[in-house]
């Protein structure tokens, strides 16, 4: 198994796919490396490009602002990475051989942080990590387990700011969330 120091200064290097052209910055992933909760996001977009972190700007202000109703905080008891590591031109979804050549950043991320519970942030990452036949108006909040993991699906940050109506049920989502934490996790609230 490879190991922090070995996997970020690999993955800052990638030029698997062609999205390494266009990028100002790869994306690692943010927060506490012995997590038991990973969110997973879709890819970085501009603001997220130029400062090379994960859910920034208006988007990440209000993920910071859903973590910290239930008592979770990018920089103490989670991790946040991407299904793609770099920004998509114009922010198009990533193309499946993008998603394909930075799935193992993802996968190695995944098996060093070994979460008890997998947080996707909207339909690309649920339907990347949960399975294909996931759609995110019917299946966020619900949960999946895979490899011994719980999965769940909210809203992605952006689709709550365009339509503040999926507010309450990204609510209640989170309730469950708060709920699984307690049930399966170690760590404190």
């Amino acid at each position: 198994m490879t190991t922090w120091e070995e996997l970020e200064p690999q993955c800052l290097s990638c030029t698997k796919c062609i999205l390494h052209e266009t990028r100002a910055n790869v994306v690692f992933g943010v927060g506490n490396r012995s997590a038991e909760v990973l969110f997973i996001g879709e890819g970085p977009g501009e603001n997220e490009d130029k400062q090379g972190e994960p859910f920034v700007g208006r988007g990440g202000k209000l993920l910071d602002d859903m973590l910290k109703i239930i008592g979770l905080s990018r920089t103490k008891n989670i991790f946040i990475a991407n299904i793609v590591k770099c920004r998509p031109p114009q922010n198009r979804d990533p193309h499946p051989n993008e998603r394909e050549a930075c799935h193992p950043w993802l996968q190695a991320q995944i098996d060093l942080i070994k979460p008890k519970i997998i947080v996707c942030l909207g339909r690309i990452a649920a339907g990347e990590i949960i399975g294909r036949d996931f759609k995110i108006t019917r299946d966020h909040g619900k949960w999946f387990t895979k490899d011994g993991i719980h999965m769940m699906a909210l809203f992605h940050p952006a689709a709550l700011l365009r339509d503040p109506n999926k507010r309450p049920e990204t609510f209640v989502d989170l309730k469950s969330l708060e709920k699984m934490i307690k049930e399966t996790c170690v760590q404190t609230l």
